[in-house]
């Protein structure tokens, strides 16, 4: 599987070794192999043992499909972020665009002309801690790396690298920000400020629906007399311009619409074409959110508050007036669209109210009922023992 030549000795006739045209000519020892693609493969050593090291690395490497060819690790990060950004045809758009801007920015003026086999994982703990010096969120940093522990993950299952150096680096901790909440009372002030756009901040403060997926929201897609909504779309705006697709997990579903929010969309579902936007822009096609903030929602927040409110923020208000209302967290996972119900757990579990005391007195009700046996019935022999 991997064989030693000695490049300055061979056997002579006689069995007695004899010296090559190459003696003393550069390295002494070869070791010769075939790759699993059957290509030949050679390396060279001063020292015997040396070889002998490498030989035995290979034939075990060979024998175990751990493998790795000494060049494939060769190739520059620049080369290989590209291909690895190519590759990414299963993800969003709006997300692929993202990714390509790390890529640019970040990736490529770092790592660029490093070969991949020279990437460490203490030159990536260097790196992580200088972007954060830099200026960049912890959220930020994390999504940074984890673009290139992705196309470093892709060079491992290439056969490029035995392992991944950017994996188990440590990473700034995000702070982590309490989410506000709208109570009904303010929900019905914002929306009334905002006229106009007055069923658009019920809709999101009632549905929680994200931006993009409201934004995308067509007639058709709605059913007053059901009083549902099937999310099947959404609409972001990357880089100046629109980009469609599915939902952020990419699973369609159907939320309820209270009573007076359908009620308040009505106008603008009632006798529209199917295909036409819930809610456009004030000239037509898509409402950004940018527009929707300098326009109508940032004035509307500087004289209700609370200061600095963000349209997203509405989302985290229907989930809090659900949970209010009694919803359980899979009821909530599916409104929002969560993939688990851990994430919604995650984020919104303190606002669960604590069930023990209410839990024990069901099960007090329950042992107590008349129809269960107790002490009293003879069940016990006065010694505190069954009998």
């Amino acid at each position: 599987m991997a064989d030693i030549d000695d490049r300055w000795y061979r056997k002579g006739a006689n069995g007695k070794q004899v010296r090559t045209d190459r003696y003393g000519k550069g390295s002494r020892w070869v070791v010769r192999w075939r790759d699993p693609g059957g290509a030949q493969r050679k390396k060279s050593f001063r020292l015997k043992a040396d070889a002998e090291d490498f030989a035995g690395s290979v034939r075990q490497d060979l024998r175990t499909g751990s493998y790795i060819a000494p060049d494939a690790g060769k190739v520059l990060g620049e080369e290989w972020a590209r291909r690895w950004l190519d590759a990414q045809g299963h993800l969003k758009e709006s997300t692929r665009e993202r990714t390509r801007g790390v890529v640019e920015n970040h990736v490529i003026p770092r790592w660029g002309r490093t070969p991949l086999a020279a990437v460490t994982y203490a030159d990536v703990q260097t790196w992580v801690t200088q972007l954060g010096r830099e200026g960049s969120s912890p959220r930020s940093v994390a999504k940074i790396h984890g673009v290139l522990r992705q196309l470093l993950d892709w060079a491992v299952k290439d056969g490029r690298l035995a392992r991944n150096p950017a994996v188990g680096v440590p990473l700034p901790r995000p702070p982590l920000h309490a989410h506000r909440y709208l109570d009904h009372s303010e929900v019905a002030m914002l929306a009334k400020e905002c006229g106009d756009y007055s069923p658009l901040v019920r809709f999101l403060s009632y549905t929680g629906l994200r931006w993009g997926e409201a934004a995308a929201l067509r007639v058709g897609s709605v059913d007053l007399n059901r009083r549902r909504v099937q999310v099947v779309a959404s609409v972001t705006e990357v880089n100046g311009h629109l980009v469609w697709g599915s939902p952020k997990t990419h699973a369609r579903r159907t939320v309820l619409l209270p009573r007076f929010v359908a009620q308040a969309i009505a106008p603008a579902v009632e006798d529209q074409d199917a295909d036409a936007l819930v809610f456009p822009a004030p000239r037509g096609g898509v409402l950004r959110v940018r527009n929707f903030r300098r326009g109508v929602f940032d004035a509307a927040v500087s004289r209700v508050g609370p200061t600095g409110l963000h349209p997203h923020e509405l989302r985290h208000t229907a989930a809090s007036l659900a949970i209010a209302s009694g919803a359980d967290v899979k009821v909530v996972q599916m409104m929002l669209g969560h993939k688990t119900a851990t994430m919604t757990l995650d984020l919104y579990g303190h606002l669960f109210p604590d069930r023990l005391d209410d839990l024990a007195d069901r099960m007090d009700s329950a042992a107590c009922a008349p129809d269960v046996p107790h002490d009293a019935d003879g069940d016990d022999d006065g010694t505190g023992s069954p009998r």
